[in-house]
């Protein structure tokens, strides 16, 4: 199948037009400091290591143990029919695939949509809340406890003195024009639906596959009540688009994106407007106005721009708005229109 898929998007982006002889490559990964993984399998079998191994498991099969295909009602904390691993690629060590990989000595972190400061567990339930459209897991349960142990062991064979590169995804240049939902249903039809499908439901295993994959999909669903909700970072059409660039169709290396930067903007504003779960209480998200990035498109809503702007862009002017506007008291770390603040250091996975 694999083989199938990759012919045929080669003869796609061919007819299209898509990759040319002169792609320039986003990333330049020989000038990259090295990016290095623990060995999971050498973990000892000791209750350190099980729960280490455990909070992998977790990342790896969400669906089947915390999941709606959890045997136990009670476990079924996940909403949808994702793995955490469909945005934290690999079991989050994939180089700028929104890797796990690093972000334990970043928590306790402040949170923008929070205007506050989140733990650690509160950032995996934030997760749980909004990309697995789910309900929090117990702060005392043992999977938390297995998730950051997890997390923690993923940056054990980082060298502290190095700085890390390869957080979150690649940032792009804002595009100076709105990005285009229809131009992005040709980009998905050519670049996407081969896997996620024309419907954008993903492919799903049979029964059997997935009890013994323990994994609800092949290929995830980009839409529709299987999928992330609209509170969820990869809602949000530049995340999507930085996320999209660096990693899709899966196989590709960030280093070499088969995508223009243009296209990528397109397509993720196609996905997003496709019909999803909603979370209430989106107007109680990013409680001061100021910390609020410019692709956060629910209300309320700082400026006068549209909240089409705000969604699709350009979002350059929105973010002078905000810098030239905002109180004097605002200007700091955190401020809202800041770009180098809110949009460009997403070191932490955006969900």
């Amino acid at each position: 199948m694999h083989a199938a898929v990759t012919s045929l998007l080669t003869v796609a982006f061919a007819l299209l037009g898509i990759i040319t002889a002169s792609a320039q490559t986003s990333v330049d990964a020989a000038r990259l400091p090295s990016w290095r993984v623990p060995d999971l399998a050498a973990l000892p079998q000791d209750d350190y290591g099980r729960d280490v191994r455990y909070g992998g498991d977790l990342i790896l099969h969400t669906s089947a143990l915390i999941g709606p295909d959890a045997p136990a009602t009670a476990m079924r904390f996940a909403g949808n029919g994702l793995e955490c691993q469909n945005c934290h690629l690999d079991g989050g060590t994939a180089r700028f695939g929104l890797p796990l990989v690093g972000i334990w000595n970043l928590y306790p972190a402040f949170s923008a949509r929070l205007d506050a400061i989140q733990t650690m567990a509160d950032r995996i339930n934030d997760c749980m809340a909004r990309s697995m459209n789910g309900r929090p897991l117990p702060l005392d349960g043992p999977e938390i406890k297995a998730i950051e142990a997890y997390i923690r062991f993923l940056g054990s064979d980082q060298t502290t003195n190095v700085p890390l590169v390869g957080r979150g995804a690649p940032a792009l240049p804002l595009p100076n024009r709105a990005a285009d939902p229809v131009h992005g249903a040709e980009v998905y039809q050519v670049m996407c639906a081969a896997c996620h499908q024309a419907d954008g439901a993903g492919v799903r295993y049979s029964l059997f596959d997935s009890q013994t994959k323990k994994q609800r999909y092949l290929f995830p669903p980009l839409w529709g009540p299987d999928s992330f909700n609209d509170a969820a970072g990869m809602s949000r059409n530049i995340t999507a688009a930085w996320f999209v660039q660096a990693n899709m169709p899966r196989g590709i290396t960030f280093a070499y994106p088969q995508l223009e930067v243009n296209d990528s903007y397109d397509v993720a504003a196609f996905i997003n407007e496709q019909p999803r779960p909603h979370k209430s209480g989106l107007e109680r998200d990013y409680p001061d106005p100021w910390l609020k990035p410019a692709d956060a498109a629910y209300p309320p809503l700082l400026g006068p721009f549209p909240s089409r702007q705000h969604e699709l862009g350009p979002w350059q002017p929105i973010d002078d708005w905000l810098r030239h506007n905002m109180p004097e008291n605002r200007h700091g770390p955190h401020a809202g229109g800041d770009l180098e603040a809110v949009i460009g250091l997403r070191t932490a996975p955006s969900n």
